[in-house]
């Protein structure tokens, strides 16, 4: 179990929210995680690999290579 402080803003709209639909606030903190957290880990994922690229420490593959090793070039 966790806490999580919210702006203002975003409280009195989960809480509202909350009133509105008889669910728990918790029901739809956990919705929003559940829904998002494989999206968040794909970004930072991909932002590590653009650092990597522009250090110079990693490279990139041409998509005509990626369709061709996977069978998808004409």
């Amino acid at each position: 179990m966790f806490a999580i402080r919210l702006p203002p803003g975003i409280e009195a709209r989960l809480d509202a929210l909350s009133k509105s639909t008889g669910r728990t606030k918790s029901f739809y903190v956990r919705e929003a995680i559940l829904e998002h957290l494989d999206e968040l880990e794909d970004v930072y994922l991909a932002e590590k690999r653009l650092i990597g690229i522009r250090a110079g420490r990693r490279r990139t593959i041409p998509l005509e290579k990626v369709m061709k090793r996977r069978g998808l070039a004409h």
